[in-house]
């Protein structure tokens, strides 16, 4: 009876999976690298083999290469919402689910829609057409992933506010990139391909910067190779045998503002890389209990903790007066076989005795055979 139990969902998810639309992303270095002109490109070949191919929402930027290939195409009109005072335009997703084309080409995933949508964001679109078995071509810039984030912030100096969950790339069935050298892409840029030409300069002196191109391209690059890595170990390589050991990542955060949100990232791209689950863990100690943690620690929290389910990761708070001995029994209880916490912050006077316990909690990871990962 148990087995059957097990059984069932599970061949149940099978039949939905069956039945669900295929979804190829386009994935660019940065804005201007021709992503949506591929995407258009493609609707073209498509329709030529007769596929019936809609344009559910597109967006030229004014590009004359671009706005070439759109024309032929049948187009879904956008559906107009008036919002404070203004007429804007946004993917007429209902259209789109009562024509249900074989194919739909989505531009802009990151996008958040206009308040009175049926979605909050376009991915949550994509991801209704998808269950819906319309096929889906769609693209985005590699600053706008959730787990980059901070590394795109470092190589820019900007936080890109629109992110996708990485878990939106892991639906993907085809991950492609969109490739050129920073000497191509700034060429296409001065030459008015990319931007009018007010805004040339500007671009050229911030986000366009040569060395901030190469890494961008370097990073685009390795999430590219890495999201094809994984599928090749899910559907291509044999299962010849269980790996000695299972890993098993443990994020320590606490309720400040900016640095455990770049922990929670970090654990959750070493899970990724090891094919496994993540926890965070957030220690509430007697200064943070409920009837004295300050409304904007709370508010961090609970960020923190949306990051943690938005990434696919598992949250768990517990009450302790010692942090590290909190730790420690989550590793035993849970066999965490990594952990990945903040540098520790000492405070005078008791910097001799929070030094001793940093060193018996070392002691007892080491006794564990527990990898410790201090993120800068």
């Amino acid at each position: 009876m148990e087995e059957r139990e097990h059984n069932v969902p599970h061949f149940l998810d099978l039949i939905r999976r069956s039945r669900r639309g295929k979804f190829k992303v386009y994935i660019g270095m940065i804005a201007g690298v021709g992503k949506t002109y591929r995407m258009l490109q493609e609707a073209h070949e498509m329709m030529d083999n007769g596929i019936d191919v809609q344009i559910g929402y597109v967006e030229t930027h004014g590009r004359a290469g671009t706005e070439a290939q759109l024309e032929g195409l049948p187009v879904i009109p956008r559906k107009k919402i008036f919002y404070k005072g203004k007429e804007l335009e946004e993917m007429d997703l209902e259209t789109i689910l009562q024509l249900h084309p074989e194919l739909v080409v989505v531009d802009e995933l990151a996008h958040t829609n206009v308040e009175g949508c049926r979605n909050k964001k376009r991915w949550q679109d994509v991801m209704e057409l998808l269950d819906a078995g319309i096929n889906v071509v769609s693209a985005i810039n590699i600053q706008h992933i959730e787990s980059l984030n901070d590394e795109v912030k470092e190589i820019a100096g900007i936080e890109v506010k629109e992110r996708v969950p990485d878990s939106v790339l892991q639906e993907a069935d085809e991950v492609v990139n969109i490739d050129l050298t920073a000497e191509e892409l700034i060429a296409r840029l001065k030459s008015g391909k990319i931007y009018r030409p007010e805004k040339i300069q500007t671009a050229l002196h911030h986000f366009f910067k040569t060395e901030n191109i190469l890494q961008l391209r370097e990073l685009a690059l390795k999430e590219v190779a890495f999201r094809v890595e994984k599928k090749v170990e899910s559907e291509v390589l044999p299962v010849v045998s269980q790996p000695a050991r299972r890993e098993r990542i443990l994020a320590c955060i606490s309720s400040n503002e900016h640095t455990p949100r770049h922990i929670i990232r970090k654990a959750y791209r070493l899970a990724s890389r090891y094919s496994t689950s993540f926890t965070v863990l957030y220690v509430q100690t007697p200064r943070e209990s409920t009837e004295r943690i300050s409304l904007a620690s709370q508010r961090y929290l609970l960020n923190h903790f949306k990051l943690v389910t938005e990434l696919g990761g598992d949250v768990l708070q517990v009450f302790s007066e010692s942090i590290t001995e909190a730790i420690i029994e989550t590793c035993r209880e849970k066999q965490i076989t990594t952990i990945c916490m903040g540098h520790p912050a000492f405070k005078m006077p008791q910097t001799i005795f929070q030094i001793g316990k940093y060193k018996k909690f070392l002691q007892a990871l080491a006794e564990m055979k527990i990898d410790l990962i201090i993120i800068a």
